[in-house]
């Protein structure tokens, strides 16, 4: 396509437009070659990537893909940003999370660039008469506290309302968020609680404190139970509707109500899309409001929290690289607020140089890299709006389901929202343990020397309700046997990695098979001999072609020195004497677990 640049000059000019039809011949002819006999829209299709909620990403994008008009920042439909000035002003609100009753790490956070607090508080957090210790030497009037109470939301809202009163704040110079959330904590705990009391601090906050909110709609306990980007969309408008009705039958308005609510989402390494799900988070809500009669109340605030799910216990470094990720599209997406889990959340209470490494991802992605000084800049991006348009169909189709079925709250109590998680949950773990979503560090480039990395245990969350699950956990429960065994026999179960023929034809197979032991913690051998190695397991690494010719002979002559098991490293074949196949696709997991029962760790 021929570009007119701004000062007219033409942009590719001499080049002939290459219609779609051309680029999906050329890809078919490359299909045709790998073995795929495709052709046009089928050849595109190949190249696609399925996701959950039965999207797909396409490896081109073009003009033709389009989708609704995004509008401006600022303006409905919101998808733009909330704010027309986005976060260009002094970037996004950096909000560090607090469980522990540990004044002078709040402190440090607001002393180095943290400038707003997240406190659990009651059970599983602090205290909530430690609530004034905590926050003591903090100026309330400049740093906004964001309450997260659960069943004690009320107790704890009225503690921080008299500490603004002992300390002299002004009540419109109060900032923050009560966090009352009724149905969140039952999707926690399975405890029912009433409305009431949040309905209190809600007209409270909409009469007297103005930069106050009471309300938090969290969909991270649906995110952490397995749900999909769709299904944490739907889940967090059905109960930010359910709050609507209440709040309204309290007696606010439809625009004090929506001033009352600030939601809560996950953002991941995969970072478009994280940026779809936020920017499709905003016209969600924007359309509601416009059904209720309030468009100009549309505007969502969003507080994002790089997603524990995807946080590893081993080898937790590497979450460093995942969070800064997670934080980069939550401010590409425009999020208000943004929460760094310290990269060693998934080990116990995180230290201070954790600590430090969360609050300064935000800083240099603001400060250094000036992602903020770009309004919504994936905007206009063909695949970010077809995908934010498609996930926005998704998500509101999910909320559709919820309100069709009597509510967030009927759909909690009835179990039918926590089948429906676990089904998407299975089939993603499916997808886990063939590694076609890699963990790396976990299920691919495991490091079995690696010195583990020891923390204090944190208090455990409230339980009771929707469960918590994490992409590692399947690798981390064959990695604790390993580490059990190592233990109590001073080794790991180790197999040998029987390399034929030149390094040119084994090297691809031994490096995938070094890789897919390792990750169920059994330690792979190469050097010297099969009776030397200590295994009573054995993996043939090769080429095809060498296979056909010394395959089966290798397996007889390791039998005959004591192998009770041989794997080979391909896709499955007539091989006498091979026990089993390990290839790019097969279930990591179930292999795995079968050579720990076999090599008697338990």
């Amino acid at each position: 396509m021929t570009v007119l640049s701004d000062d007219g000059l033409e942009l590719a000019g001499e080049f002939p437009d290459a219609p779609h039809e051309q680029w999906q011949r050329l890809v078919a002819g490359v299909l045709r070659k790998s073995g795929k006999d495709v052709e046009g829209a089928e050849a595109e299709e190949a190249l696609s990537t399925r996701l959950e909620d039965g999207l797909r990403t396409r490896p081109l994008y073009t003009a033709r893909d389009a989708a609704p008009e995004p509008g401006f920042p600022g303006f409905a439909p919101f998808v733009r940003g909330g704010r027309a000035e986005g976060n260009t002003v002094g970037g996004w609100d950096v909000r560090q999370r607090h469980t522990a009753a540990d004044g002078g790490a709040v402190l440090a956070d607001l002393e180095n660039g943290v400038t707003s607090l997240w406190l659990t508080l009651g059970e599983g957090g602090i205290p909530v008469p430690a609530l004034g210790r905590v926050l003591d030497g903090v100026y309330l009037d400049l740093a906004p506290v964001v309450l997260d109470a659960g069943a004690d939301a009320e107790p704890a809202a009225r503690a921080l309302l008299r500490l603004y009163e002992e300390r002299g704040v002004a009540k419109d110079a109060a900032r923050g968020n009560l966090g009352a959330d009724p149905l969140g904590h039952e999707a926690r705990t399975g405890q029912r609680s009433g409305f009431a009391p949040a309905a209190d601090l809600a007209r409270l906050c909409a009469e007297e404190y103005r930069g106050l909110r009471a309300l938090t709609v969290d969909a991270l306990p649906y995110h952490e139970a397995g749900g999909s980007a769709a299904q944490e969309l739907g889940c967090s408008l059905a109960t930010a509707v359910a709050y609507l009705r209440e709040l309204t039958d309290a007696g606010l308005s439809v625009e004090q109500a929506c001033g009352q609510l600030e939601f809560r989402y996950a953002a991941t390494a995969d970072q478009f899309l994280t940026i779809a799900k936020l920017r499709a988070a905003r016209r969600l809500w924007a359309k509601v409001a416009e059904v209720c009669g309030a468009p100009r109340a549309g505007a969502q605030l969003q507080h994002v929290v790089t997603s524990s799910v995807m946080l590893t216990r081993r080898d937790p470094w590497v979450n460093m690289l995942r969070t800064t990720i997670a934080t980069l599209a939550a401010g590409v997406s425009g999020a208000d607020s943004v929460t760094v889990l310290p990269f060693d959340d998934a080990l116990g209470m995180p230290d201070a140089f954790a600590r430090r490494i969360a609050r300064n991802t935000s800083t240099i992605l603001v400060e250094e890299s000036h992602l903020s000084r770009v309004i919504d800049p994936a905007g206009g991006s063909w695949y970010v709006e077809r995908l934010t348009d498609e996930l926005a169909h998704a998500g509101w189709e999910y909320f559709r389901s919820i309100e069709r079925a009597g509510g967030q709250a009927a759909a909690l109590r009835s179990g039918h929202l926590e089948q429906e998680l676990a089904a998407t949950w299975q089939a993603r773990t499916a997808r886990l343990a063939k590694r076609r979503e890699p963990i790396t560090g976990v299920s691919e480039f495991p490091h079995l020397a690696e010195k583990p990395v020891v923390r204090e245990p944190a208090p455990e969350p409230p339980a009771g309700g929707l469960p918590r699950v994490r992409r590692d956990e399947a690798y981390e429960a064959l990695r604790a046997r390993s580490d059990a065994h190592l233990a109590a026999t001073g080794s790991r179960p180790r197999i040998f990695l029987a390399a034929i023929g030149p390094a040119a034809a084994h090297t691809a197979r031994l490096t995938f098979a070094s890789n897919l032991f390792q990750a169920g913690g059994i330690e792979p051998v190469t050097d010297g001999t099969f009776a030397d190695s200590g295994a009573t397991e054995v993996c043939l690494c090769s080429s095809d072609a060498l296979y056909e010719e010394q395959a089966s002979a290798v397996a007889a002559e390791l039998r005959s020195s004591g192998a009770s098991h041989v794997f080979l490293a391909g896709r499955p074949g007539q091989y006498p004497g091979v026990d089993a196949f390990v290839f790019a696709g097969c279930d990591a997991v179930a292999v795995l677990s079968s050579a720990l029962d076999r090599m008697g760790v338990s």
